[in-house]
C-alpha cells in the first residue's frame, strides 16, 4: 500500500519511526513533512497530504500532531477526506470499520509510540463494514 504521512513538530519523532515500521512491513511511504522539531503550523503539512489522498497519489494517509485535533480539523476541510482521530486500537479499528477513514490522525503527545504502532497496524488491517455505515457516510456534505 502507498501511504502518505505527515506531522508537525510534536509528532516528528513518531513519524520517523512509523516510516521505518511501515517500510519494513512492505508499504511505500511518502513523507509530507515536517522533519524538524522546530515549531511549525500543522496545516502546512496537512493540506499537501490531503491533496495527495484526494488525487489518488497515495491510498491512505497518517497524520500526527500534539492532540491530533488540528490535523483532523484541517484534513476534514478537504473534499473526499475522512480523517479519523484515534488514541487506542479500538478507536483505530472503528474509524476504519464504521467511518471508512482514509486518513488516520493520532495525538502524539498523549499516546506512546507502542500504542501509535498498534493503532496504525489495526487501522490498516481493518476493513470498512459498509451497509448502514456507507449510508451514513453518504450523508456527510461534500463541499
Amino acid at each position: 500500500m502507498k501511504i502518505g504521512i505527515c506531522s508537525d513538530h510534536a509528532g516528528v519523532e513518531y513519524k520517523a519511526r512509523l516510516i521505518a515500521y511501515l517500510t519494513k512491513k512492505g508499504h511505500e511511504v511518502v513523507n509530507f513533512g515536517t522533519d524538524s522539531t522546530e515549531s511549525m503550523d500543522y496545516s502546512d503539512v496537512a493540506h499537501p497530504l490531503a491533496a495527495a489522498v484526494e488525487k489518488g497519489e497515495v491510498e491512505r494517509g497518517i497524520a500526527l500532531c500534539g492532540t491530533g485535533n488540528g490535523m483532523a480539523m484541517t484534513l476534514n476541510h478537504h473534499q473526499g477526506i475522512r480523517a479519523g482521530l484515534a488514541w487506542n486500537k479500538a478507536v483505530g479499528a472503528l474509524v476504519k470499520e464504521h467511518n471508512d477513514a482514509n486518513v488516520l490522525v493520532m495525538p502524539a503527545r498523549f499516546i506512546s509510540y507502542t500504542m501509535a504502532t498498534a493503532i496504525v497496524r489495526t487501522w490498516i488491517e481493518t476493513e470498512f463494514a459498509g451497509g448502514r455505515h456507507a449510508r451514513r457516510i453518504a450523508k456527510i456534505p461534500v463541499k
